[in-house]
């Protein structure tokens, strides 16, 4: 059994390094591709005069757009590509590559591999745009059937790019990530973005009145996904509140029960220990042992249901990876996945996930939501762990599933005690890993769609 977890180790590690060394070729690529067409292109770049004011305004504001975004099924999309469209269909292949690449400046706070491929991608794209406006340039001016062109042929190069990207970096396919990503609100926010970017490109024209104009649409760009995003926050923060309300609520009640309960069965077990089973007729003898095995067993239930209300959390004296968390887990899970055909996906987070954690217990938890994800996945289905940081900070791991997902009106059971959609299941898993997350003052959430469901535990990071 060792000898197996350790070569199953050795594999994982290897598969990381060789998906990090594909994962910065590819990057490497994209970089030697976007220097060569800004090479080719030189003299077009020299052709068309841009204003260096107007650079630095599409700069500053990718900037500023990007600290907003839209929360979708999987991720987040960033304001930025505003500001990009704009450049690609207003500014020479150089400019807009350099407009891309000051993504980088926001992206400073989430570690090396966010800067590089963000911004690295960012360029790509933005140059490709900007190649294809200028051949569609006559007389110095875009119509309007070429901008929208422009538009849809970088924002699809974006897409593809992007996808490579992650599926280098997790090792999840190209189908998997767009099956999961390309969903209505992910059409939606870029067909928001292309229409900010589209008015852009008409009103910056160089004029003082033209940067007002554009500001005013940036300004209203930034104002209505800020409120959509409040919303949805506030809808996030109403459903975490009602689930510990109500965990809270059973904690209690369970604590009384158990104390109550496990008092009575002590006493009985008790006595039960004290009849001497040699004195007694077989068929009397049977009986004892049968209820002697009946109370013990309710104490060790007892205790589960006990522990699950007010777990007890012993904190490491070192910061706990989230990222050795999940590799364990999976580690552990992986001959119940086998079981199923299922195939596991891991995308590691490169940002720093250190939380201040009982490491035993974490690791119970997150193993509890592979292993529900493995039983709610259908035969040969797929189960992605994904770490990270949240826009506040907080790490995080993310499990989720290609199953049916949960019910609605079973939804606010989900971190009940004995609440159990599965034929087998005891409804104590969720009940206890809701305890020790929230014992670490941290948050289990949940969110379902019809492509399966997505738990995510959400932890303070460790402090410095």
């Amino acid at each position: 059994m060792i000898r197996r977890s350790l070569r199953d180790a050795a594999q994982l590690t290897n598969k990381v390094s060789v998906r990090t060394i594909a994962t910065y070729g590819y990057l490497a690529l994209l970089a030697g591709l976007t220097l060569g067409a800004n090479y080719l292109s030189r003299e077009y770049t020299t052709s068309h005069s841009d204003s260096a004011i107007e650079v630095v305004y599409l700069v500053i504001a990718l900037i500023l757009l990007s600290s907003v975004d839209v929360r979708i099924e999987r991720g987040r999309l960033s304001l930025s590509g505003i500001a990009i469209g704009a450049g690609a269909m207003l500014l020479s292949p150089l400019h807009a590559t350099i407009v891309g690449l000051s993504l980088g400046i926001p992206m400073a706070r989430r570690g090396h591999w966010p800067i590089l491929g963000n911004t690295i991608m960012a360029a790509t794209y933005a140059c490709f745009g900007a190649l294809i406006a200028a051949r569609l340039r006559s007389e110095g001016t875009l119509t309007l059937e070429s901008r929208v062109l422009v538009l849809i042929v970088m924002n699809v190069a974006s897409w593809i790019l992007v996808g490579i990207g992650l599926s280098l970096r997790s090792g999840e396919s190209l189908r998997s990530i767009f099956k999961h990503n390309f969903t209505a609100p992910f059409y939606v926010a870029y067909a928001y973005f292309a229409l900010a970017s589209l008015l852009t490109s008409y009103v910056l024209d160089g004029s003082l009145l033209g940067y007002l104009l554009s500001t005013i649409v940036f300004v209203l760009a930034l104002a209505l996904t800020d409120t959509i995003a409040g919303r949805r926050v506030m809808q996030v923060l109403e459903s975490e509140l009602s689930d510990a309300d109500r965990h809270l609520f059973h904690s209690r009640a369970v604590e009384g029960v158990v104390h109550n309960l496990r008092n009575h069965l002590a006493t009985a077990a008790g006595y039960l220990k004290e009849i001497q089973l040699n004195r007694l007729d077989p068929v009397n003898r049977d009986a004892v042992e049968t209820a002697s095995a009946a109370a013990n067993d309710a104490v060790t239930v007892l205790r589960g249901l006990s522990q699950g209300a007010t777990p007890r959390v012993s904190y490491a004296t070192e910061p706990v990876d989230l990222n050795e968390l999940m590799h364990r887990a999976l580690g552990m899970a992986r001959p119940r996945a086998r079981a199923k055909e299922i195939e596991l996906g891991a995308r590691e987070s490169a940002e720093d996930v250190k939380v201040r954690a009982d490491p035993l217990l974490l690791r119970e938890v997150i193993t509890n939501l592979i292993n529900n994800a493995i039983d709610a996945a259908p035969p040969k289905g797929r189960v992605d762990v994904i770490t990270g940081r949240r826009g506040n900070g907080w790490p995080f791991v993310t499990v989720a599933d290609n199953g049916p997902g949960v019910a609605d009106e079973h939804r606010h059971h989900l971190f009940e005690p004995h609440f159990t959609t599965k034929e087998s299941g005891t409804g104590i898993g969720l009940f206890m890993s809701y305890g020790v997350v929230r014992e670490h003052q941290g948050s289990l959430s949940y969110e379902g769609s019809k492509r399966g469901a997505v738990f995510t535990v959400s932890l303070p990071p460790y402090p410095r």
